[in-house]
């Protein structure tokens, strides 16, 4: 039943996709022939010649989305926008294969416009994605009422096992109803609190017995001996099978899971700024701290000026900080402190800490002598965005003492941080600037960037923990 309910909604979405193509290639031919944006020099060809190329457009739309993944259930296993990924791939190798048929082979019996292929890109992908939220929306709403259900059992127990519980029973818009669970005793484990309906080796009555669509394996360790019997079972019958291992609980930032030639590869840590993300991220710095540079130049000027002024020692101050994958490099700040203060030895810097000079007091409450790392950042050594630097020699003792600290070191650092428009700048809460550095890796994106620097800049650079 549960297999055929699949297929009714698969043909359900094939025939919508279809649908809004054919309005997509449709708006396309009007938005060019009629809508005026561009005059039309050649004459407007009739609409049935265009009506009729879509017994070719269909044919490479359906392979494009049936091979692009986007009839596989998606139920519970990737968000909204991985599948709106899924629909821009699609389209886009299928606006490809459409050009060159229409190029290399229909042009001689039907010159398409190449302004109606434009749009039509345009408006498929933006249609698909509207059809794709309104169908997935619908069928949130059906499942809440309790329509479309899969009824799921959980083997294992403890954490792992509530922790899936948990989840599904907040998402009902996943549809899929926790019938029960099996464990090691068969005894209610106040731990996991869920209904327990017998051991693990009850599970081959069970599935024969009760209505079961989806079976989730989530063994604690201590558990993982009986893995292969429970397999075998599950072997033997035609339910979905998922499993949960128990080394979730150690994922700290970007986990992931992959395919390496067939084999399923579990990542427990890893940067979510690599690759492509690495260098839109390295070109959004380099074009936002010129603009920031020519800027805020008067100002350095005036600073550089006044420091120089005011007290002995030069304008600039260099400090040692720790970076991307634990490099060290010099950062640049306006001198805010008497010269030699270090002498003996690094320190923190204190509440009416005399070493701090008059206008170094100024700077500093206001973030103003951070303005000089704009060229840190130019050069490559830090973000505008990331967790703040720090100094090797506190490094080590934070390493220590806080879980997890070097993950901050993931990624480059910044001139300003999640942490910092959360208030957890100056002398704070070290575990809650970790908390948000982890936050801030686990949940980049550009638009996250821009997000942290509009609230930098228009919320104010005052900072009262800062000494």
């Amino acid at each position: 039943m549960l297999k055929e309910r699949k297929q009714l909604v698969e043909v359900f979405f094939v025939i919508f996709d279809l649908f809004f193509i054919a309005v997509a290639w449709v708006l396309a031919y009007y938005l060019r022939f009629y809508s005026g944006i561009i005059p039309v020099d050649k004459g407007i060809p009739p609409f049935s010649q265009y009506f009729w190329f879509l017994i070719i457009v269909f044919p490479i739309w359906f392979l494009a989305y049936k091979l692009g993944g986007l009839y596989v259930p998606l139920r519970a296993t990737a968000r909204r926008i991985y599948e709106s990924f899924l629909l821009i791939r699609a389209n886009s190798i299928a606006i490809l294969v459409l050009i060159s048929y229409t190029y290399l082979v229909q042009e001689r019996t039907l010159e398409v416009s190449r302004l109606v292929l434009f749009y039509f890109a345009i408006l498929s992908i933006l249609l698909g994605i509207l059809e794709r939220s309104l169908l997935r929306k619908v069928l949130r709403d059906i499942r809440r009422k309790g329509y479309n259900l899969k009824f799921m059992l959980i083997v294992g127990g403890g954490k792992v096992a509530k922790d899936v519980a948990e989840r599904f029973r907040k998402r009902k818009d996943y549809g899929i109803q926790l019938i029960g669970c099996l464990n090691k005793t068969g005894v209610y484990d106040e731990r996991a609190m869920l209904p327990i309906l017998g051991k693990y080796e009850d599970l081959r009555e069970i599935l024969s017995t009760k209505q079961i669509d989806m079976v989730v394996v989530a063994l604690p360790l201590e558990d993982n001996h009986t893995l292969p019997i429970i397999m075998k079972v599950l072997g033997d019958s035609v339910v979905d099978v998922k499993i949960v291992p128990d080394v979730y609980q150690f994922i700290s930032v970007g986990g992931f899971i992959q395919d390496f030639d067939g084999l399923p590869v579990l990542g427990l840590q890893e940067s979510t700024i690599d690759g492509i993300n690495y260098w839109i991220k390295r070109i959004f710095d380099i074009v936002f701290s010129i603009i920031f540079i020519i800027i805020f130049s008067p100002l350095m000027i005036v600073i550089a000026f006044l420091v120089k002024l005011t007290s002995k020692g030069p304008c600039f101050y260099k400090q040692e900080r720790m970076s991307l994958d634990g490099s060290s490099f010099q950062i640049l700040k306006f001198r805010t402190m008497i010269q030699d203060s270090e002498k003996a030895g690094p320190g923190w810097t204190t509440k009416n800490d005399n070493r701090v000079t008059k206008i170094g007091r100024f700077l500093r409450s206001y973030s103003l002598d951070e303005l000089p790392q704009l060229f840190n950042v130019l050069k490559g050594d830090m973000s505008l965005v990331g967790p703040r630097p720090e100094r090797p020699v506190y490094i080590e003792e934070f390493r220590k003492n806080i879980p997890l600290y070097m993950l901050r070191h993931k990624v480059k650092s910044g001139m300003t941080g999640y942490a910092q428009i959360k208030g957890w700048r100056g002398d704070t809460s070290i575990d809650k600037r970790i908390e948000c550095d982890l936050y801030y890796i686990e949940n980049w994106s550009i638009f996250f960037d821009l997000k942290i620097l509009f609230l930098t800049i228009f919320c104010g650079f005052k900072n009262t923990n800062a000494y």
